[in-house]
């Protein structure tokens, strides 16, 4: 098996996982689980991820390092802190519509263990990432740029009416659109709407 053969089989056995874990659960699926939908035996799926853990971590890692590494370097662009929030929300909704199902997979696994989730992401040295954004966002609260709102408010701010939409979207689309490829248009909508209460919350004035 070549190269490419092997790189294109890998990224099946995430993607497949990835969607298990999302159906069941972390703890309710089997590796054999992900080799029987894949079409691979176990000593094949072992070869590339030898536990169910390395394999989480392959999964997580393919939805965050996409986009967490984007994020902290908008957050150190010397921007007002709205014009990056923009971009950052850029990359948010390109991501989230293109694969819907990631917020349910992260909620699920928050409620499941969320100590299994931390530790993946300290693992993968994430949390080192999200230090940066924290760090830079209490300086510029210091410095009198932005108002001097708890990090918690922000984040629930931030992240809630991201999410929601996406949690939501069966229900979203069933009563407000005419059709799920209509979907990303609302999200895109919507960006500017998040943009407008970070800015209320953030900023002195509405200004910035």
């Amino acid at each position: 098996m070549g190269a490419t053969e092997n790189n294109e089989l890998e990224h099946q056995i995430i993607e497949t996982a990835k969607q298990l874990f999302i159906e069941k659960g972390f703890a309710e699926t089997s590796m054999s689980d992900i080799a029987a939908r894949v079409g691979i035996n176990r000593p094949t799926l072992h070869y590339y991820f030898r536990t169910k853990d390395r394999m989480f971590q392959a999964v997580f890692g393919s939805i965050v390092m996409t986009l967490l590494p984007k994020v902290q370097d908008i957050i150190k662009q010397d921007l007002p802190f709205i014009d990056r929030i923009n971009r950052i929300l850029d990359e948010y909704v390109t991501l989230f519509t293109e694969n819907p199902d990631i917020p349910r997979f992260i909620c699920g696994e928050i409620q499941r263990d969320i100590d299994h989730l931390f530790a993946t992401a300290k693992d993968m040295q994430f949390d080192k990432i999200f230090l940066v954004i924290k760090d830079r966002m209490l300086q510029e609260m210091e410095t009198g740029k932005l108002k001097k709102v708890p990090i918690h408010t922000v984040f629930m701010t931030f992240y809630g009416l991201l999410t929601f939409p996406l949690l939501a979207k069966n229900l979203l689309t069933h009563i407000f659109l005419n059709d799920e490829a209509d979907f990303p248009a609302l999200m895109i909508e919507w960006k500017q709407y998040i943009i407008f209460h970070m800015a209320n919350l953030l900023y002195h004035d509405k200004e910035g």
